[in-house]
């Protein structure tokens, strides 16, 4: 993490230390919570429209901040602190990080796109730890106040850091390639989150590509070349003052053989998916089930070759690769049934891929599917709910539990194919659940998927916890 004194931190955040504070002292490290700030570190008081970190400077000096910066426009500053005065907190938090970034020799990945981002994240970082220091994004530290803190967390020793890069609208990802100035820049696909925000899906491409905007001069673009939104909207971030469009190279990976990097001979369980590549006689596994993870995964494999590394490495560290939670984590009730528990997030891209994996499946007696409402879609809202429940194939699928007010909607595509004794909708979780352990047994497997705000990974706690 960052070790800087306050006189240099000053300068670096454009800011002005207070009287009689020793230029000299050093600081450890960054927070803007108080409540698990450690010892020596420099504390920024945000504001929100519901908060303001001010309220906090005097506290967390008490817990050992070495000091804290204070935005100018806001009075009773406490007498004799160690603060930095800066014009907003904010701001000098994202400039003290891309400073800093800078005058390190670190190397930079940085990931977005619609789905996937996340496990192509910790994908990509465990194929880079076979050969290399690394740091990823921790959590869910992808936003204008998270990206600025991984950046100040990295050491003076980190090789590569790989950086998750998460928006709402149109800026935000511009925004976090200017602090992080990637090498790499990595965009997984474009779906349909934030269509209600943005309106269209060349709309949200467009809001991805942006992250071309501070990548370094002959960088590399590595895209999912399956979609050709991103390739169309490319050439619009040659307007000047952004970028030159020229000046970066591009790699495309993908499901189809006409991209660079293509998987071949592909076989997966409920664990994992063995792979080659086109062209490529390297045994792949990857711990994650799914020919949508498969994909993520050659992303993963094209940076490390990027950075030099020998497919054996790549496919050692790939193996390796240890995911963040409910991004289909595999799991085993005590009675035996598999849990696929994907309730981290959903849109129609994702759905789709979770349910394309649990049709992919073998050697499971029965299959079932417990989905949940997905959020944040716009006035198209209904139609994408029925159209997944068109997905669903009923020879290989036996029961569909649903669950939230715009769940009717997918219950309507599901009924065109499957009996009405086959789709349940339920308004209660806990009920849903009590249904769903009294039918599935020790030879089943089950889906469990939905948009975060609908908190499906309760209905896995609960299976987990009662034995069903």
């Amino acid at each position: 993490m960052m070790n800087r004194t306050l006189g240099e931190i000053a300068l670096m955040a454009g800011g002005t230390l207070s009287e009689g504070v020793p230029s000299d002292l050093r600081v450890n490290g960054v927070s803007k919570d108080t409540r698990t700030i450690e010892q020596g570190a420099l504390y920024v008081p945000l504001i929100g429209e519901a908060f303001d970190g001010h309220r906090f400077v005097e506290e967390a000096l008490k817990r050992g901040a070495a000091a804290s910066l204070w935005q100018a426009d806001r009075p009773d500053a406490p007498a004799g602190a160690p603060l930095i005065y800066v014009k907003d907190t904010l701001a000098a938090l994202q400039r003290l990080a891309r400073e800093y970034r800078r005058q390190l020799p670190v190397r930079i990945v940085g990931i977005t796109g619609s789905n996937g981002k996340t496990t192509t994240k910790d994908l990509t970082a465990a194929v880079l730890s076979a050969s290399f220091q690394v740091h990823k994004t921790a959590g869910n530290y992808n936003n204008h106040i998270g990206l600025p803190l991984t950046l100040l967390g990295l050491n003076e020793e980190t090789e590569i850091a790989v950086l998750e890069m998460g928006m709402s609208g149109r800026g935000e990802i511009e925004l976090l390639s200017r602090l992080a100035e990637p090498e790499v820049a990595v965009i997984t696909n474009i779906g349909e989150a934030h269509l209600l925000q943005l309106g269209s899906r060349k709309e949200i491409a467009r809001a991805k590509t942006e992250i071309l905007v501070g990548l370094q001069p002959d960088g590399l673009l590595i895209y999912n070349g399956d979609e050709p939104l991103i390739e169309e909207v490319l050439p619009e971030l040659a307007e000047p003052g952004r970028m030159n469009a020229a000046a970066y190279r591009k790699l495309r990976f993908g499901a189809e053989p006409d991209n660079a990097y293509f998987p071949a001979d592909v076989s997966m369980d409920s664990a994992g998916s063995h792979f080659h590549l086109g062209g490529d006689d390297t045994d792949y596994y990857v711990p994650l089930p799914g020919a949508h993870n498969v994909v993520n995964a050659l992303a993963a494999i094209a940076v490390g070759r990027h950075f030099g590394m020998q497919p054996a490495d790549v496919a050692r560290g790939l193996s390796q690769a240890e995911l963040t939670g409910m991004r289909i984590e595999v799991l085993s009730a005590p009675s035996g049934l598999t849990i696929l528990n994907d309730a981290y997030n959903a849109s129609p891209t994702s759905m789709r891929a979770a349910i394309a994996l649990l049709h992919e499946l073998t050697g499971y007696e029965r299959k079932y599917a417990v989905l949940g409402d997905m959020l944040e879609l716009g006035d198209r809202e209904a139609e994408f709910h029925r159209g997944v429940g068109a997905m669903l194939d009923p020879e290989r699928v036996e029961v569909v539990y649903l669950y939230g007010p715009l769940s009717v909607h997918t219950a309507e595509g599901l009924k065109e194919r499957f009996p009405a004794d086959r789709v349940r909708y339920y308004e209660d979780k806990e009920a849903l659940a009590e249904a769903l352990k009294l039918a599935a047994g020790p030879k089943d497997v089950v889906l469990i998927k939905g948009s975060r705000g609908m908190r499906m990974e309760q209905t896995a706690v609960f299976l987990m916890q009662s034995g069903g």
